[in-house]
């Protein structure tokens, strides 16, 4: 057994008090500190980034969907947008958003191109999202729109009763089989 070592000589770090004590010197815990910190920093510093990066999506996400509803309003009105901007606001996921849509004339007659930008009521001048649709003007008044499943019809003369969905479908394309 070996003979144990007097605490003074313990809390001195006495080595010739009999046996060498074994442990991390000063220095060597110091840098061992500063590299777990320097680590956590590093995941600290990608956590930030990834909240930040979903926060940017999920906004992108909705400015688009917004964007999406808007530009499906002016192609379903009863009459064909007047060339100008417009501008209108709508609450959305608990949000509120500014939409402008820009209506410009194209080279062919019956088509308008259409932008339509996305803002956060919060922030007015940081744009979100932008997207941009071409409009043909609606049908006219009594028009009645041909319903081309109730002739029994399909492409080339091929009957699409019976079809399902993992067919061919309706209005694909292929052999009917």
């Amino acid at each position: 057994m070996r003979p144990s070592l007097p605490m003074a000589a313990i809390a001195r770090g006495d080595r010739q008090a009999g046996t060498k004590l074994a442990g991390f010197t000063l220095l060597e815990a110091m840098i061992a500190l500063a590299i777990v910190a320097l680590g956590m920093m590093a995941v600290n510093t990608q956590l930030n980034r990834y909240v930040l990066s979903t926060a940017y999506i999920e906004q992108k996400t909705l400015a688009s969907w917004i964007a999406s509803n808007i530009l499906t309003e002016f192609s379903v009105r009863a009459q064909w947008p007047p060339i100008g901007e417009t501008e209108g606001d709508v609450e959305f996921a608990q949000r509120q958003w500014i939409w402008r849509a820009e209506v410009s004339a194209t080279p062919i007659d019956n088509l308008r191109r259409v932008d339509v930008a996305i803002f956060l009521d919060d922030d007015p001048e940081a744009q979100i999202h932008t997207m941009s649709a071409f409009l043909e003007p609606p049908p006219p008044q009594g028009f009645v729109s041909l319903n081309w499943l109730s002739a029994g019809m399909g492409i080339g003369g091929m009957s699409v009763r019976g079809m399902g969905v993992g067919g061919m479908g309706v209005g694909g394309m292929g052999d009917g089989g």
